[in-house]
């Protein structure tokens, strides 16, 4: 395996280090016969994230065609390690005396519960409050943004989970169902968000998971169709990523998001990767 510096600095990180690591770890992972949760499978990564959040002022349209093309690489491998280490804890927590009180055991939770907040947050300063019905859609195998904005930040709205993946629904459901009162208010719908038309027009909120729409063109494509469908005067929540921080998720540009007003681009410089944008369909 790779050998890698550690960094423990409050300095920005030199660009030309930061890409040289971020080759090698990529070089690494996609040599890997499979991605499930290992040893070295989380040391990669955990050494990927830890990496792609210190201090840098990177600018991934700047960089040469070689690196842009190792990140489109390496983004659909993050995105599938991500998938089968939520899909592994999941399971495990699902099988559990009290699954909902067990998701401390997740790995990333903490980073989830500073999202969870900066999101209400930000939906909050936007005017965005006591929403009835929302819509997630890229929920996975581990629900955590909504099971965390539903039962600490909106007490009495109505969650649909949207997810392609029938498995991740199955075993996001068992944890829910866990919980008699969250179950009331938490559905799991199998469903490729561009089927999903007039349905979408029942929601004052939507978010759009990070790992929905990997490449531009589809990432356009989705934010497209829910403009189309969504409520006049809801808003959209999307998640981004800037900087370094691009090496793991896709970025959403403001010019990819004709049809919405722009009301708030948050970036974060915490430990919590995903930027946040918050959109509203106008009102015609």
């Amino acid at each position: 395996m790779a050998s890698f510096q550690s960094f423990n600095f409050e300095a920005e990180i030199p660009q030309e280090l930061l890409i040289s690591q971020i080759m090698q770890i990529h070089a690494t992972i996609s040599k890997l016969e499979s991605l499930r949760p290992s040893k070295q499978v989380n040391t990669l990564l955990t050494h990927l994230v830890k990496l792609c959040i210190l201090p840098s002022s990177i600018e991934i349209e700047a960089l040469p065609q070689e690196v842009k093309t190792m990140r489109e690489s390496l983004i659909p491998l993050c995105g599938k390690a991500e998938g089968l280490l939520e899909l592994e804890f999941s399971t495990f927590i699902s099988q559990t005396p009290n699954p909902v009180k067990n998701l401390t055991l997740f790995p990333y939770h903490g980073n989830y519960v500073k999202l969870a907040n900066y999101e209400n947050k930000i939906l909050q300063e936007n005017g965005v409050v006591n929403a009835k019905k929302v819509a997630f859609i890229g929920s996975g195998p581990m629900p955590l943004s909504s099971i965390i904005l539903a039962t600490h930040h909106m007490e009495s709205t109505h969650f649909d989970n949207f997810d392609i993946d029938e498995k991740a629904n199955e075993v996001a459901s068992k944890i829910v169902a866990s919980d008699k009162a969250l179950e009331k208010r938490m559905k799991f719908v199998t469903q490729d968000i561009m089927e999903a038309k007039e349905r979408l027009g029942q929601y004052d909120c939507i978010f759009l998971a990070a790992l929905v729409g990997m490449r531009r063109s589809e990432k356009v494509k989705i934010l497209g169709h829910i403009s189309k469908y969504m409520k006049e005067g809801g808003v959209l929540l999307v998640r981004s990523a800037k900087g370094s921080r691009a090496f793991l998720y896709p970025i959403v540009e403001e010019n990819d998001m004709v049809n919405f007003e722009v009301l708030t681009i948050f970036h974060p410089t915490d430990d919590v990767i995903n930027s946040v944008v918050l959109l509203r369909k106008p009102k015609a």
